[in-house]
C-alpha cells in the first residue's frame, strides 16, 4: 500500500490560526456552553461514541413494515455491544428514510441555550420529514414532530428531502431534490425555524438549483456549495444509464452567497464531473477548500476559492471503469457514493459501492492526496461471484473478501462516519432501495450490515475489526437496509464551525 509523509496531528488545546497552520496562542473561541465542541480539534478529543443511530429501510423491500430508526450499542465494554438495542418505527410506511441531520450543532456553539437533541429523518420518497427526541433518553428515542408532504409542498412547491443541517441561528435547512412531480428543476432549500415550523424557502426567488442533493456551508468565506444527483422521477425507479444521455442526472456544482441565498455561480464539471453527491469542505472554518465526489465518472473533485473571489475545480482522484465479464456492462465504474474528512483534515476516506473497496488517503497537501489504505468488503466482483475483472495483461481477476463471524459480506460499502478521534470508521451498505434491487438483489432479500474498520492514523492503513458486526437481515420484522449513522454527540459529517 503506497504511504504517505503524514505530519503530526493538532493537540486539542491548540487552535486553527487564520491561515490554516496551527497558532496556540489562539484562544479557543465560545468556548462556554452551547452543544458541539468551540473547534474540530476540541471535537477530536471529545467522548468515545457508545450508540449509534441508524436509518433502517423496508420501503422497497416487500416488507410492509414502517422504516425505523436503529439504536446500535457501539461500546466495547458492554455486553450488547454490536446489537441493535432499540427500534423507533416511524409511523408511516413507503417513507425510505434516507440521510439525518442534527437541530443544532457545533455551528451553534456560542449558545447556550440551545441543545443538540432532536434528529432530523428527511423521508427521500415520501418528502415526509421526522424529528426525533434523543435527549430524554438516548438509547430510546421517541418521535416528537412530523413535518407532512402536504404542507411542505403547499408551502414551498419542494418533494424529495435530502440533507438536513442545522444553522447558527437554530434554524434548520433542508434541500429538495425536486417538486412532487420528480422533476429536478423543481429542486430547492427547505427552511424550518427551531421549532421546525416551515419559514418558507431559502434561496432567493429565481435562484433555485435545476438539481438537489447535498450541501454544505463555509459562513467565513460567505459561501454555500451544493451538488446535483438527479431528477427524481428517474433516480427513484433504479438507474438507467439512457437517463444520464436524456439530462436527468447532474455534473454541476452551485454556489451560492451565505446566508442571502442568492446563486452567484455554477461550476460545471464536465463528463469527469457526472452524479457529484456528498460535499465535504475542510473542516478548519478559514480554509476555503473541499470535495466532492463524482459517483458515475468515479473521481474525486476539489473546489477551491481562486485569487479573484471565484470559485473552481480540479480532479485530485480518478477511480478507472473496469472491463468486466459476466455483467451489464463491458466496464464498471466504481460508483464513488459517499466520502468524509476526519476532522484534524489530515485524511480523506471514500468507498467505491459497486467495486466493493473503501479508501483512505492523506490530503495534508489537499490537491495532491496519497493513498494510504484500501480495503475489500464487497462488491459486485469478490470471489465466489460470476463477474470477473479483466487486467490489461488479459489476466482475470476477483477481490478477496473475507466473512465477518462467519457471515458473508452483502453489497457493497456505502455509507461512513468516522469517531471523533479519527481511528473507527464505520460502514453500512444499502444505497437506495431500488438501487439496491437493481444492483444488489441480496441486499434485499437478506438484509445489510454495518461494520466498523480500525484506521491506522500514525501511517495509514485500514483493517476490519472482526468484533463489531449488526446483522440488518436478522431483524425481528426480516432484513432490512441499514443507511446513514449519527452519534448522539455529533461527528465529522454533520458539524459544521464558523
Amino acid at each position: 500500500m503506497a504511504s504517505a509523509d503524514v505530519q503530526p496531528a493538532p493537540t486539542s488545546e491548540e487552535a486553527f490560526a487564520p491561515n490554516g497552520l496551527v497558532d496556540t496562542s489562539a484562544p479557543l473561541c465560545c468556548s462556554a456552553g452551547g452543544p458541539g465542541y468551540p473547534t474540530p480539534l476540541e471535537a477530536m478529543a471529545g467522548p468515545r461514541e457508545t450508540l449509534l443511530y441508524v436509518t433502517a429501510v423496508y420501503t422497497g423491500t416487500g416488507i410492509e413494515k414502517s422504516d425505523y430508526l436503529a439504536t446500535i450499542d457501539a461500546d466495547p465494554t458492554s455486553p450488547t455491544y454490536s446489537k441493535v438495542i432499540h427500534r423507533l418505527p416511524v409511523n408511516h410506511l413507503n417513507d425510505e428514510l434516507h440521510h439525518t441531520g442534527w437541530n443544532t450543532c457545533s455551528s451553534c456553539h456560542g449558545d447556550e441555550s440551545l441543545q443538540r437533541r432532536f434528529l432530523i429523518l428527511p423521508s427521500l420518497v415520501s418528502s415526509r420529514i421526522y424529528v426525533v427526541d434523543t435527549l430524554k433518553d438516548p438509547k430510546s428515542p421517541t418521535i416528537h414532530k412530523v413535518v407532512s408532504p402536504e404542507e411542505i409542498i403547499e408551502k414551498t412547491g419542494l418533494a424529495f428531502p435530502h440533507t438536513a443541517h442545522c444553522l447558527a441561528s437554530g434554524d434548520v435547512l433542508v434541500s429538495c431534490l425536486g417538486d412532487k412531480a420528480g422533476r429536478a428543476e423543481g429542486a430547492g432549500f427547505l427552511l424550518l425555524d427551531p421549532d421546525f415550523n416551515i419559514k418558507g424557502r431559502w434561496e432567493k426567488p429565481g435562484n433555485s438549483p435545476p438539481f438537489g442533493y447535498d450541501f454544505w456551508y463555509q459562513p467565513r468565506h460567505k459561501t454555500m456549495i451544493s451538488s446535483s444527483w438527479g431528477a427524481p422521477a428517474a433516480f427513484t425507479k433504479g438507474f438507467n444509464p439512457q437517463h444520464v444521455a436524456e439530462g436527468l442526472y447532474g455534473q454541476h456544482l452551485f454556489v451560492y452567497d451565505w446566508p442571502e441565498g442568492t446563486l452567484k455561480q455554477t461550476l460545471d464539471l464536465g463528463s469527469s464531473g457526472l452524479i457529484p453527491l456528498e460535499v465535504r469542505f475542510l473542516h478548519d472554518p478559514s480554509k476555503d477548500t473541499g470535495y466532492v465526489a463524482c459517483a458515475l465518472s468515479g473521481t474525486l473533485v476539489r473546489f477551491f476559492q481562486t485569487e479573484d473571489g471565484a470559485w473552481d475545480h480540479e480532479v485530485v482522484v480518478s477511480v478507472p471503469a473496469l472491463k468486466v465479464q459476466n455483467w451489464i456492462l463491458p466496464q464498471m465504474p466504481g460508483l464513488i457514493t459517499d466520502l468524509l474528512i476526519s476532522l484534524d483534515d489530515r485524511f480523506l476516506y471514500f468507498v467505491n459501492w459497486l467495486h466493493g473497496d473503501i479508501r483512505q488517503y492523506n490530503i495534508t497537501n489537499p490537491a495532491k492526496p496519497v493513498l494510504t489504505g484500501q480495503l475489500w468488503v464487497g462488491g459486485l466482483f469478490r470471489k465466489g461471484t460470476r463477474v470477473l475483472v479483466e487486467k490489461l495483461d488479459g489476466e482475470l481477476w476477483q477481490s478477496d473478501v473475507p466473512d465477518i463471524q462467519g457471515k458473508l459480506l452483502r453489497g457493497g460499502p456505502q455509507m461512513i462516519q468516522l469517531s471523533l478521534d479519527g481511528k473507527r470508521l464505520y460502514v453500512t451498505n444499502s444505497l437506495f432501495s431500488s438501487w439496491d434491487r437493481q444492483f444488489y438483489p441480496s441486499l434485499v432479500q437478506k438484509g445489510s450490515h454495518m461494520l466498523q474498520i480500525d484506521c491506522n492514523t500514525e501511517k495509514g492503513g485500514l483493517s476490519i475489526n472482526e468484533k463489531f458486526f449488526v446483522d440488518f437481515g436478522a431483524e425481528p420484522d426480516g432484513p432490512a437496509l441499514a443507511h446513514e449513522m449519527r452519534y448522539p454527540g455529533g461527528d465529522c459529517t454533520s458539524d459544521i464551525w464558523i
